[in-house]
């Protein structure tokens, strides 16, 4: 069985390992312009790499920015294809959602891309736009309030 750990950053420490996940998911494997992904906020933000600890490597991360008193957004999660399946979104969504509570944040934003909508209704965030369109993929904005 494989072995995973977390890791949570401030700004650009999680450089190099997050920037390593998003590059394969979103630049390579779904062909958001670099332009796009690397979009200047990561210094403004909290950064969480989960790594599989028998191969010595990033394999998921998330994002997580303030927007006011009261919102967080969750933004660029993502998880290695090879790895998807094994519950790190999951796994990365909590370690979201408990920063946040730590902040006292009584709701996380995020814009979910269609195709994982139903992963984020599992968690149990709401669907709160129509589809749009981000880096040429469709998405809906969600949102989950927090319990305090």
């Amino acid at each position: 069985m494989t072995a995973y750990e977390a890791e949570r950053f401030e700004g650009e420490a999680a450089f190099p390992d997050a920037y390593e996940v998003r590059r394969d998911v979103f630049i390579e494997e779904q062909d958001v312009p670099e332009a796009i992904e690397m979009d200047g906020r990561d210094d403004e933000a909290t950064h969480f790499v989960v790594y599989d600890t028998d191969a010595g490597r990033p394999v998921g991360t998330a994002r997580l920015r303030y927007i006011d008193d009261d919102t967080a957004k969750a933004e660029r999660v993502a998880v290695l294809a090879e790895y998807r399946g094994e519950g790190l979104g999951r796994r990365l969504m909590e370690l979201v959602e408990a920063e946040v509570r730590g902040r006292d944040r009584e709701r996380i934003d995020l814009h979910a891309q269609t195709a994982v909508e139903g992963f984020y209704e599992t968690l149990g965030y709401e669907t709160v736009s129509d589809e749009f369109m981000e880096a040429d993929i469709p998405h809906v904005e969600m949102e989950k309030r927090l319990d305090g």
